[in-house]
């Protein structure tokens, strides 16, 4: 019989016996993206009753996985993907720092050594980011429940801080040595707002991967990530940010005008730092324009560089006229100074500078420390951030409307972050607006007065009283003319029954009487005495009743 000139057809997948008696599944899936060498999907079948016919739809599974575009296409691992993404993505410097912070301290720890092939199915993938970011919720450091000395540095130190240095007894909340101690770790879970920036890293290099072809789905779309917090500013008062300025001027006159220009603009630190002569606009007869357009940070090398704004826009401000003022007198004294030094002014030099002619601008986190000593020298707790608070809610209760405020804070999406971090602002500003509540309400009634609810003493001068009223008139006219002074006994009640001639139990009830109107005072156990108080008035009687014959 002849041979058939057809070419044989290559098997897309084989199964192949291993001398362990396993069957292993192997179906080529196309080339690796990352390696450029075959990739095959791959899979060992135990042995057992139904091996083969589980060989099978392995097999047959992977051959509609690879057919349908949906099988992993790269045995690369998480660390490969995010190395690579934190090279292309293209963000703001700072916000690249803080990615490749948080890949370093939380993703690479726990995902690094993750399989994309594993962490690209929906299932498996989904399963993988839920159970990472509730170990992200149970412990930042990541640690495996047994006790360790949480150490304060990696360097060699000495672990006691307070070693020959106690802080003092009368410090119950202890010092910065107490909390600088190297102490036993105690688990805290990162922040929802933490945990949500790393799903968004993770988001985001995953929808490169399946861009660049190395998975088919991004599984963190699936994931369960944590809600958006909910913004809490917390601006300080009216009168704390008077304090704040006051103390300010005191101390260093640039200063405090640092740091009322920051009040009155709302500027962030970095930009405030920024701040150059040439970007202040002057015209005739009205205020100046002041331009913010950069920023200044601290690179990786540690030194100072300036970079676009937050949102990368330019905004302008129109000062008012006091704020206008401040920085014509600095302006004034950085002249002065320089003409004193023999300098150049520089017209380009930065507005707050430490240098005399303004070509180094202040550093940002010097900026800070300096507040934190001057509120907490104060007493006051609040943040140099909080500035800017203060500022947005002085503009909400002005009346400025939503596009306004925006624009002079610097914030995007045209008043949407403004109204969704300012909402109780703006509500009390609506409130302040619509006028009294109409809420009806009946008529509030007079206040008591606290001793005219106290029970009146008859007067001995009525002579329709009832016994036992009788008996606390003559008693009060006793008091009144000072036959029984402060703190004499009262006679008993027994004696008093039997000179008025009455039962015990009137006689309880007319001194009852006199300790309600806050004349005698009783306790269980002791005569009831005379009230020490003020002097009383002039006696309507000058003596008791004289006792009944016997």
């Amino acid at each position: 019989m002849a041979a058939s000139g057809k070419p044989r057809e290559r098997q897309r997948g084989n199964i192949t016996p291993l001398p362990s008696g396993a069957l292993r599944v192997r179906v080529y899936a196309g080339q690796d993206p990352v390696t450029k060498k075959p990739f095959y999907l791959t899979k060992t079948v135990p042995p057992g009753p139904k091996q083969a016919q589980e060989a099978e739809k392995i097999k047959t599974r992977f051959l509609n996985q690879v057919d349908e575009g949906r099988n992993p296409k790269t045995r690369a691992n998480v660390d490969q993907l995010l190395v690579k993404y934190l090279d292309v993505v293209d963000v703001d410097v700072l916000t690249l720092r803080g990615y490749r912070s948080k890949y370093n301290n939380h993703i690479k720890p726990l995902l690094g050594t993750t399989p994309l092939s594993k962490l690209g199915q929906i299932g498996t993938g989904v399963e993988i980011l839920d159970s990472f970011y509730a170990e992200l919720r149970r412990c930042r450091l990541h640690c495996d429940g047994k006790k360790f000395i949480q150490h304060r540095t990696a360097r060699p130190h000495q672990c006691d801080e307070h070693e020959g240095n106690r802080c003092r007894r009368d410090n119950p909340q202890g010092c910065w040595r107490c909390r600088r101690m190297c102490k036993p770790h105690v688990c805290k879970g990162l922040g929802d707002s933490t945990i949500r920036q790393i799903h968004w890293i993770l988001s985001g290099a995953l929808d490169r991967a399946v861009v660049w072809g190395w998975i088919a789905v991004n599984p963190a779309e699936h994931a369960s990530k944590p809600g958006l917090p909910t913004p809490d500013p917390h601006p300080p008062t009216v009168d704390e940010v008077g304090r704040l300025l006051t103390e300010a001027w005191k101390e260093d006159e640039d200063w405090g005008a640092f740091l009322s220009t920051k009040t009155t603009t709302g500027n962030r630190r970095g930009e405030m730092c920024a701040l150059r002569w040439s970007d202040r606009t002057r015209r005739e007869g009205a205020t100046s324009v002041l331009s913010v357009r950069r920023s200044i940070f601290v690179n990786d090398a540690g030194h100072l560089e300036e970079k676009d704004t937050m949102t990368h826009q330019q905004r302008r401000i129109v000062m008012d006229t006091e704020p206008d003022a401040v920085l014509d007198e600095h302006e004034a004294r950085c002249r002065q100074r320089a003409s004193e030094l023999g300098i150049q002014f520089d017209p380009n030099g930065y507005i707050f500078s430490s240098a005399p002619d303004g070509i180094r601008p202040l550093h940002p986190d010097s900026v800070s420390k300096r507040y934190a000593r001057l509120a907490k020298r104060l007493g006051i707790d609040t943040e140099l951030k909080n500035h800017r608070h203060y500022n947005a809610t002085e503009l909400i209760m002005a009346g400025y409307n939503v596009r306004s405020a925006a624009g002079r804070l610097g914030h995007s999406g045209g008043g949407t972050t403004t109204l969704r971090v300012y909402t109780a602002w703006w509500s009390e500003a609506d409130q302040r607006a619509a006028g009294a509540t109409p809420v009806r309400l009946p008529t509030r009634p007079a206040a008591r007065d606290a001793k005219a609810s106290k029970p009146a003493v008859p007067d001995v001068t009525n002579e329709d009283l009832k016994p036992y009223e009788r008996i606390a008139a003559d008693l009060r006219g006793a008091i009144d003319a000072g036959i029984l002074a402060h703190g004499d006994p009262l006679p008993s009640e027994k004696n008093l029954a039997a000179r008025y001639g009455v039962a015990a139990s009137t006689a309880h009830r007319a001194v009852a009487l006199l300790v309600a109107a806050g004349l005698v005072t009783a306790s269980r156990g002791k005569r009831a005495t005379v009230a020490t108080g003020d002097d009383p008035p002039l006696a309507s009687v000058t003596e008791l009743k004289p006792a009944a014959p016997s």
